[in-house]
C-alpha cells in the first residue's frame, strides 16, 4: 500500500490556487437507483476541472532555480489550463504545446491565462515529444499531466476532502481514468486509511488503457483510442499510476458513448450544470455497476471531473442520451408497399412516441424505414416491440447499438445507388485541420472512385466521415496499403446490415 502518498497529499500546496469543492447529493439519480449518490463538483474549480490541483502542486513545489527557467507541458485541454493558471499565479513563464487539431475555444482559454502557445503535431503524443524537447533545450521543467508524484498527490487532495466532507460510511468511489493520475491519488489516500472502501475506475470502452494494463499485469499501448471522451483519450497509463492502481484499485468498469451521454444528462438534471464527456464518466460507471450488481441502500461517491465542453458538441450528446438511458430504440423496419401498411405499423408501435422517422420509396414491393421509438420499459420494451413487428410480417433490425446507423445513416436515408460495383464502405476519423481531405485523396490516387461521402462535425478535434469507394477486384493489398499510409483511424462497414438496408 503506497502510504507515502498520504503525507504528500496532506502537505500538498493546491489550496494556494484550487478550491475545496462541494460534495453534493444527487437526489434524482439517488431516488432512481435506490442508492445514495454523492457528486464531487470539480467542475467548479477556477479552470472548470480537477487538473488544476496536480498542475499547481507540481509547479508550487519547484525550487527557485527551476521556477526561474519556467515550465512546459503538452495538452489539448484541461491540463494546459491548469499549468497556465498556476504559472500565471506564481509569475512563471509557461510554454503550452498543443496539437494543431486543438479546437480554437481551448487555445483561446489557455491564451487568456497567459500561456505561450505552440501548436505542434497531430496528436497529444506528438505534442508531448516536442514539449519534452523544449524542456531539454531550454532547461525548463516538463509538467506531466499524470505520471508524476507531485501531480498525483495534488489530485489526491480530492480524496482527503471527500472523507472529511462525508464522515458516514462510503461503499465505493467511482473515478474516471485517463492516464491514471486522478485515480492513483484518490486510491492511495483512501486505501491507506479506509481500505474497505472500493475504488472503481471508469473508462470508455474504446479507450480502456487502465483496464487492459491491469489485465495484462503491465502498461500496454492501445492501437486505437476513441475520441468522444477526449479528456481521457489516453493510449497508455503512466507507470506510477499503474503501480498504485495494481495495489489500490478494485476494478475498472467500461461504459459506452451512449452511457456517457446519458450521464451528462443525469448531472444536468440534478445540478443544472453541463459536464464534459470525461467529466460524466464516473456517473456512467456508477450506474453500470449498480445495474450489474443490483445494489440497494448503498452510498456511492463519484466526481464531475470537468465542464470544458464545446457548445456545439451538445447536439451529439443530447442525441445519444436517451439511447444511453435505454429510453429510445433505433430500428430498421421493412414494410410492404401497399395501402394501409404504414397505418398498421403505427398501430403496432402503439402509444410509444416516435422520435424519428425516415422513409423513401424504393420499389414496388418493400420499403425500409429508419425509425426511433420511445421505450416505456427499457430493453424489455424494445425486445417485445421487435418480436411483435416480426410476428406481424414487418422484419426488424435493431440499430440501437450500431455506430454506423447512429453517426451517419440516420442523417442519410433517402436514396440508393443503382448498379454500383465493388463498393467498400468505411468510417474514418479525419483530423479537423485544413488539408485533411486533400491528404486523403492524394493517398487514394486516381484509380478508385468515391461513391459516397458523409461528414458531420461534433465539435471535436476529429470529424466522423463515412466514405464509399469502388475498389476493383484484386486490389486488396493496394487498398490495405492505402489505409495504412493515410493514417486515419478507420472501420470497415461493408458488411454492416444497415448498409444493405439503406445505402447499397
Amino acid at each position: 500500500m503506497p502510504r507515502e502518498y498520504v503525507e504528500r497529499i496532506l502537505k500538498s500546496k493546491v489550496y494556494e490556487l484550487a478550491h475545496e469543492t462541494p460534495l453534493d447529493r444527487m437526489p434524482i439519480l439517488s431516488a432512481r437507483l435506490d442508492n445514495t449518490v454523492l457528486l464531487k463538483r470539480e467542475d467548479l474549480q477556477p479552470v472548470f476541472s480537477f487538473k488544476l490541483r496536480g498542475a499547481h502542486n507540481k509547479i508550487a513545489n519547484l525550487d527557485e532555480a527551476s521556477r526561474a527557467r519556467g515550465v512546459v507541458c503538452a495538452s489539448a485541454g484541461n491540463h494546459a489550463q491548469g499549468v497556465a493558471l498556476s504559472a500565471k499565479q506564481l509569475g512563471l513563464r509557461a510554454v503550452i504545446v498543443m496539437p494543431v487539431t486543438t479546437p480554437a475555444i481551448k487555445i483561446d482559454a489557455v491564451r487568456r491565462l497567459g500561456g505561450e502557445i505552440v501548436l505542434h503535431g497531430m496528436s497529444v503524443d506528438e505534442a508531448r515529444e516536442h514539449a519534452e524537447g523544449v524542456a531539454r533545450s531550454e532547461q525548463m521543467t516538463f509538467v506531466h499531466p499524470y505520471d508524476d508524484p507531485d501531480v498525483i498527490a495534488g489530485q489526491g487532495t480530492i480524496a482527503m476532502e471527500i472523507l472529511r466532507q462525508h464522515s458516514e460510511a462510503i461503499d465505493a468511489i467511482f473515478v474516471a481514468v485517463g492516464g491514471g493520475g486522478l485515480i492513483a491519488g484518490i486510491a492511495a489516500y483512501v486505501k491507506s486509511l479506509w481500505p474497505h472502501i472500493k475504488i472503481i475506475g471508469v473508462e470508455p470502452d474504446d479507450a480502456a488503457c487502465m483496464h487492459e494494463a491491469l489485465k495484462a499485469g503491465h502498461p500496454v499501448r492501445l492501437n486505437h483510442v476513441g475520441l468522444f471522451a477526449d479528456g481521457v483519450a489516453v493510449a497508455q497509463v503512466g507507470d506510477e499510476p499503474f503501480r498504485i492502481a495494481q495495489q489500490c484499485v478494485d476494478e475498472v468498469v467500461l461504459v459506452s458513448t451512449d452511457e456517457i451521454c446519458a450521464a451528462v444528462k443525469d448531472i444536468y438534471d440534478d445540478t443544472r450544470s453541463i459536464a464534459e464527456p470525461a467529466g460524466a464518466l464516473g456517473v456512467a460507471g456508477l450506474k453500470a455497476y449498480v445495474a450489474r450488481e443490483k445494489t440497494r441502500g448503498k452510498t456511492y461517491v463519484t466526481l464531475d471531473c470537468g465542464a470544458n465542453v464545446n457548445f456545439d458538441r451538445l447536439r451529439h450528446i443530447s442525441e445519444r442520451a436517451d439511447i444511453g438511458e435505454q429510453k429510445e430504440a433505433l430500428l430498421a423496419v421493412t414494410i410492404p408497399e401497399r395501402i394501409g401498411s404504414f397505418r398498421k405499423f403505427c398501430q403496432l408501435v402503439g402509444k410509444r412516441s416516435v422520435t424519428e422517422f425516415n422513409y423513401r420509396y424504393s420499389d414496388q414491393n418493400d420499403a425500409h424505414i429508419f425509425v426511433g421509438v420511445e421505450l416505456r420499459n427499457g430493453v424489455q420494451d424494445k425486445v417485445d416491440l421487435i418480436r411483435e413487428l416480426d410476428s406481424e410480417g414487418y422484419p426488424t433490425v435493431d440499430m440501437t447499438d450500431n455506430e454506423l446507423a447512429k453517426l451517419h445513416v440516420r442523417y442519410m436515408v433517402g436514396g440508393r445507388a443503382q448498379a454500383l460495383n465493388n463498393e467498400r464502405l468505411y468510417r474514418f476519423e479525419f483530423p479537423e485541420r485544413p488539408g485533411a481531405l486533400l491528404n486523403f485523396l492524394d493517398n487514394m490516387g486516381e484509380g478508385w472512385n468515391i461513391s459516397l461521402f458523409h461528414y458531420r462535425n461534433h465539435g471535436n478535434a476529429y470529424g466522423r466521415v463515412l466514405v464509399g469507394m469502388q475498389v476493383p477486384d484484386g486490389e486488396d493489398d493496394k487498398f490495405r496499403t492505402f489505409l495504412q499510409d493515410v493514417g486515419y483511424p478507420s472501420t470497415d462497414e461493408t458488411a454492416n446490415p444497415v448498409y444493405d438496408l439503406f445505402l447499397k
